[in-house]
């Protein structure tokens, strides 16, 4: 049963789901939209260098499995991210059949300008809003995380 189709729940919080939904989707455009201005990336390589840049030095196999994404598409973004300059491939120090991948200096640099840029956006608008509703905000981060993460 889902959360909607309980029994004794107001119209508001039958629409919670739905509303909660349009927030992020609507969020997670503007965000998007406030990329730094040397767009060298996709979306989907700037994530898979991300989580490079986050985890360190991987195998292809691995990233692909954190991006959740097939192996075949995670060779091509990384071909991608190689040719600008952004990774680099090197044997794999115990198996020879594997390579490694990790972010170089100019890939950190993108990443952390791409962040910086979308974080910057997001402080202004915090700005914008009332203490409370900032110590509102803060708690229903921990609780979309821990919903993100289940």
């Amino acid at each position: 049963m889902s959360y909607a189709n309980n029994v004794g729940i107001s119209d508001d919080e039958r629409t919670l789901a739905a509303r909660l939904r349009l927030a992020v989707v609507r969020l997670n455009r503007r965000l998007r939209a406030q990329r730094g201005a040397a767009q060298a990336a996709t979306l989907t390589q700037l994530s898979a260098l991300s989580t490079l840049h986050r985890h360190g030095p991987m195998s292809p196999g691995e990233l692909a499995v954190k991006e959740r994404v097939q192996p075949p598409s995670m060779t091509r973004v990384i071909s991608a991210l190689e040719e600008v300059g952004f990774v680099t491939r090197t044997p794999h120090p115990t198996d020879g059949r594997q390579i490694v991948i990790a972010v170089t200096e100019q890939g950190s640099g993108y990443v952390e300008a791409e962040v910086s840029a979308r974080e910057r956006w997001l402080d202004e608008r915090l700005a914008e809003l009332t203490d409370a509703e900032r110590t509102l905000l803060c708690r229903a981060a921990e609780i979309i995380d821990r919903m993100a993460g289940s």
